[in-house]
């Protein structure tokens, strides 16, 4: 395939150059990288998006967003069953109560279709930068095959310029798409182990996303039941990151790795609480309950 581009002259590469600088999102969308952009924090840009993850992420969100407007949607249908009931019964003081939940929820149903729309622009812009780098990638490659000619190395360095800008615009994208994303809301449910678990025994369970950080520490009281420092803890959703999650045992001054496993947040933007059980250990002796609401 690389050798059909070999033929190409210094203008239609030019010409190339001058589309993809056209088609740059930072001069189509007025969009600014606000703090809460995890991807383009101050010492921690990546400048190696992953055009596979963001398409999981995007399906799974749009999925989720949908399940919500659909839930909501149907709410406003039974409200405003009720409202005409209700008008009808001459029922003032309830009849405006009902008008200002119909008000409510057609506002959130006029954000959420908003989020959609914004959503889907700029995985849609993402994709078009995707398309582009790999197309100067491929020209790049061919330049690189054919003979070196001024012309040629003109050309190579005008593609890699190229390249870098799409590659830019895809992790900016990605930055943009991280504050739609939503929060997770992660409660713990205590652990798992059967036997494995005595009175007495205290454990410290640490949970990381990403820079984001949850330590906290049980112990299993006499009856089995278990008391935790902590129970619940927001997290904010990444596009790379996967919840790591690691539990040790608490002997003294002394601390026994129990394990350390990760765990995929793609099921998780759902309308429902997901519980989650996670083997610890590599024969499932203890497991981790939790619970995320998204």
């Amino acid at each position: 395939r690389s050798c059909s581009f070999t033929g190409f002259s210094t203008v239609q590469s030019r010409k190339l150059g001058k589309s993809l600088s056209r088609s740059s999102v930072r001069s189509r969308m007025s969009l600014k990288p606000p703090k809460a952009y995890n991807s383009l924090q101050k010492g921690a840009l990546i400048w190696d998006p992953k055009p596979l993850q963001v398409k999981k992420i995007f399906e799974a969100l749009k999925k989720g967003l949908n399940e919500y407007l659909e839930a909501h949607q149907a709410e406003l249908d039974y409200l405003s069953g009720r409202h005409k009931d209700t008008k009808r019964n001459s029922r003032l003081a309830f009849y405006y109560d009902l008008d200002k939940q119909i008000r409510s929820v057609e506002r959130y149903i006029r954000k959420l279709e908003f989020h959609i729309s914004k959503v889907e622009e700029l995985y849609e812009a993402y994709c078009i930068q995707c398309r582009l780098r790999d197309g100067a990638t491929n020209m790049k490659q061919a330049f690189s095959l054919s003979p070196a000619t001024k012309a040629s190395r003109e050309s190579l360095v005008e593609l890699y310029k190229n390249v870098q800008e799409c590659t830019e615009d895809m992790c900016f994208i990605e930055g943009a798409l991280e504050v739609h994303l939503g929060e997770f809301h992660v409660k713990m449910k205590g652990l798992v182990g059967f036997a494995r678990l005595c009175p007495g025994d205290q454990y410290e369970v640490f949970v990381r996303l990403g820079r984001q950080k949850w330590r906290l520490k049980g112990k299993i009281e006499t009856d089995d039941s278990q008391t935790w420092d902590e129970e619940e803890k927001i997290f904010i959703p990444n596009l790379h990151e996967k919840f790591e999650i690691k539990v040790t045992e608490l002997r003294g001054l002394a601390t026994i790795l129990v394990g350390v496993v990760t765990c995929d947040s793609i099921n998780f933007f759902s309308t429902k609480p997901q519980a989650i059980v996670v083997d610890i250990t590599e024969l499932g002796t203890i497991k981790l309950r939790l619970e995320v609401l998204w």
